[in-house]
């Protein structure tokens, strides 16, 4: 066979190139695994870098140390942020402060530390809550390098309070200065404010992870009185705490405002307290995995153009506050709750009017705080045996699902209707998200301030002081769309309602998940292996209102108009639903019967707020 020179170049050439290829696709790691030590060739080596079963491993960013598949709750943020436009390294540098695996260390910690503790670099994504969802590398190699520990340094920061230190009068509703000193060899990596309305008997958190700098900006409580003192705890780097206290008693004045003195101790409730609970995470976090794949069905359109999503831009909700405000100061608290319970958890309700709100907590109520939410009813063998730790952590349990007192997970476990997900995060089956007893925890309200002193008769209790027994029933009732469900044949025996089943098959609906967040066909996320249902609960959670979202979209450009005018086609078609309206001739004219077709009364909800007209006209023969 004759070959000629120019073919057998082209072949050789060919080949060469084939084998260069190969070669580098064999020996070829993501450009994001490249990037990271790049940025932090500190790492370099380490248990971050190599184990003994993996020398060039992925379990960094991934549940799977082999790579790919679902990414821990580091690897899921820096994702999320590529995702909007960032580079690997900008997304790396991005998520430096956050602390992506709740263990108490920043990710820059744990990921360049390599002298203050005996066992870091630690995984930044990883912690005891999530490391039993690693694989392809045994779990006895990882574990030893989750969370910092053996500090080599021992000895806490010292710290003195400045200002107030005794004898200040403080107006409250306002902004004032705690000044303090601290230093420790090391530095000083964070601190935390609490405050004491009992000349430190007691201690309540005003400011948890603050960054250090010798002051920080406290929007003082309304709780007034003589005996208020200020703690600020400073940490070390390597998490020595150091303390110091008011050296003696100074006051918080009483507002002048409203027409009755209440304060923000007669909005105590039972629950998880601010700085108790979880840190959200922005929605941004979530929709990487739950939505733009599918919008018929996927939770993150629908769930944006529902009120849940707006319940914290909703204007007409804020001027109540306002109102509400005016008449009892501090009753705003009680609102915040529900409407931003990110806020409210995080601290940002102080200022009762949602001035401290940040652009996070607008985004009402959310995937993560839904997710992280626990039953308050421990039942052995139902519920996730995670929750025993929650409860037990609680200084009081709520009596039942009311007033906005939600027990939220402070470890980012998330809870759902499933056990067999395939989650980029640590989750657990949770009974408690498919009962009505989780909407109940905002949909039966009841002011505090007032206590019920005969049948159906209500008065003033003892203000600046909390409810004495936290019982729903005691209060003055504001909306009780759960306690008239708990009364309906819904909940009792359930009801055929096709209209309201979704893809149910039998079409009988009972909790209010199964009329809010009908049964769709789908998948939940876009994570490849993610399941098909049949019985996938659509994040709608169609109410009725088609008012406020038409003003959403002028006032908030950022928001999907698509979206929200999805969500009030669905809320006309819930309402046209909601009654069926009989018409009959007499002699006399006409008896017109409206059937409420819903689980609780029509309308639900606020009284001042929501209301219902008929409008009957009579035409004679000659029209």
């Amino acid at each position: 066979m004759h070959v000629s020179f120019k073919t057998l170049a082209f072949v050789l050439l060919l080949v060469l190139i084939l084998l260069v290829v190969g070669v580098r696709t064999a020996s070829a790691r993501p450009p994001i695994r490249s990037d990271f030590f790049g940025l932090y060739t500190q790492a370099v080596g380490t248990q971050l870098d190599k184990l003994p079963s993996d020398s060039k491993h992925c379990g960094v960013c991934h549940f799977d140390f082999a790579g790919g598949g679902a990414r821990n709750p580091y690897g899921l943020a820096i994702e999320v942020r590529i995702n909007g436009g960032m580079t690997n390294t900008q997304a790396m540098l991005d998520i430096q402060a956050l602390d992506s695996d709740n263990d108490g260390f920043s990710n820059l910690q744990e990921v360049t530390d390599l002298l203050a503790f005996s066992n870091t670099p630690t995984f930044p994504g990883l912690s005891a809550a999530n490391v039993g969802g690693i694989s392809s590398i045994p779990s006895s190699e990882v574990t030893p390098y989750l969370t910092p520990m053996g500090a080599t340094d021992t000895i806490p920061p010292t710290v003195v309070v400045i200002s107030p230190d005794g004898g200040e009068l403080i107006p409250p509703n306002l902004f004032t200065t705690v000044s303090y000193s601290a230093t420790d060899a090391s530095g000083i990596s964070h601190i935390d404010v609490w405050f004491s309305d009992d000349s430190g008997a007691t201690w309540k958190r005003v400011a948890k992870g603050a960054a250090p700098g010798g002051s920080f900006n406290w929007y003082v409580p309304n709780l007034p009185g003589p005996n208020s003192r200020i703690r600020v705890v400073a940490f070390d780097t390597v998490g020595n705490p150091g303390s110091d206290d008011s050296n003696a008693d100074f006051t918080v004045e009483a507002f002048a405002g409203g027409f009755v003195p209440s304060t923000l101790r007669d909005m105590t409730l039972p629950g998880t307290q601010p700085f108790e609970g979880a840190v959200l995470d922005n929605p941004d976090d979530c929709l990487s995995c739950h939505a733009n794949y599918n919008s018929a069905v996927e939770p993150g359109f629908n769930w944006k153009g529902s009120m849940m999503s707006q319940s914290a831009r909703d204007p007409l909700f804020w001027a109540a506050v306002a109102v509400a405000e005016q008449d009892a100061p501090g009753a705003g608290d009680l609102c915040i709750r529900c409407h931003s319970p990110g806020g409210w958890q995080e601290g940002r309700s102080t200022d009762t009017g949602g001035g401290m709100l940040t652009t996070k907590d607008r985004e009402g109520v959310q995937c993560d705080f839904c997710h992280r939410s626990v039953d308050p009813v421990y039942v052995a063998g139902v519920s996730p045996i995670e929750d025993l730790d929650v409860l037990a952590a609680l200084t009081l349990l709520p009596l039942g699902p009311a007033n906005g007192e939600f027990i939220s997970d402070p470890t980012p476990l998330r809870r759902g209707p499933y056990a067999d997900a395939q989650a980029a995060h640590a989750f657990v089956e949770s009974p408690f998200h498919r009962e009505s007893d989780m909407c109940g925890t905002c949909h039966d309200v009841s002011s505090p301030v007032f206590e019920q002193v005969g049948p159906g008769d209500y008065a003033p209790g003892t203000l600046d002081q909390e409810h004495p027994d936290f019982d729903l029933r005691n209060m003055f009732p504001i909306e009780r769309t759960y306690s008239e469900w708990t009364q309906s044949e819904y909940a009792t025996t359930g009801v055929y309602a096709p209209q309201f089943a979704g893809d149910k098959p039998s079409g009988i609906v009972s909790t209010c998940q199964d009329c809010h967040m009908r049964d769709v066909t789908g998948r939940g996320s876009n994570v490849s292996g993610s399941p098909n249902r049949t019985d996938l609960p659509l994040h709608d959670l169609t109410g009725g209102n088609t008012f406020v979202p038409a003003g959403l979209e002028d006032m908030f450009p950022e928001l999907d108009d698509t979206a929200l005018e999805a969500g009030m086609d669905r809320a006309r078609t819930m309402l046209q639903m909601a009654a069926t309206l009989e018409v009959a001739p007499t002699e006399t004219g006409v008896t017109v019967r409206v059937t409420n077709e819903t689980a609780h009364k029509l309308p639900s909800g606020y009284p001042e707020g929501r209301r219902i007209w008929l409008s009957v006209r009579a035409f004679r023969a000659d029209g």
